[in-house]
């Protein structure tokens, strides 16, 4: 085993991979940029080297960089995690040709299954079932134009050397075709240097079910089980288990056995993950082979109770596996879903900024959190926007869901805007429940998942209550200080002479400004909303009900229409946060006689930045006539490409923005006519 290790990444899986070297006695470095300077892998690690600026080019894919903190840290191997340097083979070359171990497979054996057109014909040599496409190295557009007419459509335009669901394109036409083949193109040259791309018979509905393997530098090779990563968005997963519901235990040996045969195919050695594509009927092809740990390596562990990083590190120092396939054994049932940092009612747009507040589930023998961040860190414009894996475990899958109901209940972040609501309906919603779902559903279903009960009179009078329950403390406490607690003043029912008193709120959520009329108070209310009346009775806050700090967490409990009601609730003087268990709604207080912004800087007369990115494509000119909806720029910012559209039709006045320019969050970026 090995006495330090250098960590030649970053973020969740960095610190993930610090508490296994911990727990085996094994000293870490950790390398960071200037913008990870603060970051808690740094501060976890046992010594942490800088390695260059913020941009992912600047450091972490700087190998030559690595490797001289390697070498002056004493790191006798290098651990490259996901993302980043994890799938490079001459990285993994240059490790060993530096006298140090690489933890995980050899330079050859990425280099067989870095192109995915080269795997798939090795694959298909092996024996290993491929879906029908085309994988040549001639890239004009005529010839591709002619194979994907010979394969048919729907078809699959991917990268060859791409990965994490960049670069794929699903075409349903010979119309379509030019127009994504150059989109795909542009987006692999980006991500990966290279813009080669095969094309694949499009499979509907298919199931992504993916095999957790591991082999030794001995001639060993088994698998550890599947994995169910069918709940995807644009190719991106969003919630994986193990084992899944779909396998039966037949279909399980046979893909267990396909990719055991896969990895002996390139001699792999160390952990891996062979990934295929299943159809409704059960049957299976190739996808690919991720020469690495994967994201959502937890699920395996919370069933099979073993520790891949650990394996991870004994292979690499030469051990043989330390089981046979016949002592792997699972048990209950393990679910993973990602906490990110983006907003899924603006098309999932990724966030940036400080975690002003962040609250977890605390971790026990059912909950595992793996994150990399903490309250106050800075989620960044340069790194994927995950903050935290939130994975839960149970006998079995119904219980599982459960947990991770109560478990996303619990979470509350404040700072950039989160997908937790997003995650919340997800795993409610009967394609999750009942098993159903196929790796396109959530793309032709998102409004399902995305949509918000703006109009829904129960949480507006809870919210109500909430606020009348705030104010009356906050007047009674104001009188207590002022020396006069008898006052009538410090009633504040909103009484009036010669009539009964009300008050008037006003409520934000989203965009929608919900306005409240209120009489009563000590819990009793009429509460008035969009012409419904509601009766509160018996309303209670159990907490804190004015705090100097932010967010106080209590429950409300009251009697709406007399039927009882609870609510977790999070409110300060401006927001107020409700959770029935179920649900989540977030309302902004809002002056009940403040003016509505007008939009005086010409809404709809501009195209701004949605955040800081690089502009990669420019595709109007000033005086250019343009239709609604048409795009006009292409940006690209967190290793995604936006498409920048026009918000009504009218002409362009002008072009503020450039080809391969830097742009802030909010420039404006197109101006057109008034």
């Amino acid at each position: 085993m090995f006495d330090k290790i250098l960590i030649a990444n970053r973020g969740e899986i960095a610190c993930r991979v610090i508490r296994t070297a911990r727990r085996l006695g094994i000293a870490t470095v950790a390398v960071y940029s200037e913008a990870d300077a603060d970051a808690q892998h740094v501060r976890l690690a046992d010594e942490a080297w800088p390695i260059g600026g913020p941009r992912p080019q600047d450091s972490y894919l700087r190998g030559d960089a690595i490797l001289e903190v390697a070498r002056r840290s004493g790191a006798q191997a290098i651990h490259p995690g996901y993302g980043f340097l994890s799938e490079n083979a001459d990285f993994a070359d240059a490790v060993k040709a530096a006298g140090l171990a690489f933890i995980g497979p050899s330079g050859d054996s990425m280099r067989r299954m870095g192109s995915k057109a080269g795997a798939k014909d090795l694959m298909q040599a092996a024996g290993v079932p491929v879906v029908p496409g085309y994988t040549g190295e001639d890239q004009s557009p005529d010839l591709l134009a002619r194979e994907a007419a010979r394969i048919g459509f729907p078809l699959m335009i991917k990268a060859a050397h791409g990965g994490g669901g960049k670069g794929m394109r699903i075409v349903r036409g010979a119309d379509e075709f030019l127009p994504n083949l150059e989109s795909c193109q542009r987006e692999a040259k980006s991500a990966f240097g290279r813009d080669r791309v095969l094309l694949e018979r499009y499979i509907e509905s298919p199931r992504h079910i993916e095999i957790q393997v591991f082999g030794d530098a001995h001639g060993n090779a088994i698998h550890l089980g599947e994995r169910e990563c069918s709940a995807q968005r644009r190719y991106q997963k969003v919630l994986e288990e193990s084992p899944s519901p779909f396998v039966t235990p037949e279909l399980r040996a046979a893909m267990g056995a396909a990719a055991v045969q896969a990895a002996h195919a390139i001699d792999y050695a160390n952990a891996g993950t062979v990934e295929f594509i299943v159809a409704p009927s059960g049957e299976f092809f190739f996808m690919e082979i991720n020469t690495r740990l994967q994201v959502e390596h937890p699920v395996t562990e919370l069933v099979t109770g073993l520790d891949l990083v650990e394996w991870q590190l004994r292979i690499a120092g030469g051990e043989p596996l330390p089981l046979a396939q016949g002592d792997i054994v699972q048990h209950g049932h393990a679910i993973e879903v990602r906490l990110y940092a983006e907003d899924p009612a603006a098309g999932f747009l990724p966030g940036s900024g400080r975690l002003e507040r962040l609250r977890l589930p605390a971790p026990s023998p059912h909950v595992r959190i793996d994150s990399g961040v903490v309250e106050g860190d800075t989620v960044t414009i340069f790194y994927d926007p995950m903050i935290a894996k939130l994975i839960v475990w149970d006998e079995d899958r119904p219980r599982a869901l459960a947990r991770l109901r109560e478990a996303l209940a619990q979470c509350g972040i404040e700072g950039p805007k989160s997908n937790i609501a997003f995650l919340e309906r997800l795993v409610r919603h009967p394609a999750i429940v009942d098993a159903s779902i196929d790796t396109g559903y959530l793309d032709r279903h998102l409004d399902d998942f995305t949509a918000i009960d703006a109009g829904d009179a129960g949480p507006v009078a809870a919210a109500a209550t909430v606020a009348l329950l705030q104010d009356e403390a906050a007047t009674r406490a104001g009188a207590r200080r002022s020396g006069d607690p008898s006052s009538p003043w410090a009633i504040a029912d909103g009484w009036r002479l010669g009539h009964a008193g009300h008050r008037r709120l006003v409520l934000r959520l989203g965009d929608v400004r919900h306005e409240v009329t209120a009489h009563g108070a000590n819990g009793e209310y009429r509460i008035e909303h969009d012409g419904i009346t509601t009766s509160v009775s018996g309303a209670r806050l159990d907490g804190p009900v004015l705090t100097d700090s932010p967010l106080a967490e209590s429950s409300l409990t009251a009697r709406f229409d007399e039927r009882g009601r609870r609510y977790r609730i999070e409110a300060d003087a401006s927001r107020i946060l409700l959770h029935d268990g179920e649900r989540r709604w977030r309302y902004e207080r809002v002056p009940a006689y403040q003016a509505e912004h007008t939009g005086a800087d010409g809404s709809g007369d501009q195209v701004v930045a949605p955040m800081p990115g690089r502009i990669v494509l420019v595709r109007i000119a000033g005086g250019d006539s343009v239709v609604q909806g048409q795009e006009l720029l292409v940006m690209e910012a967190m290793k995604m490409e936006l498409s920048l559209k026009a918000p009504r039709d009218g002409v362009v006045a002008q072009v503020r923005a450039t080809q391969g320019e830097f742009v802030d969050a909010d420039a404006s970026l197109v101006v057109l006519e008034t």
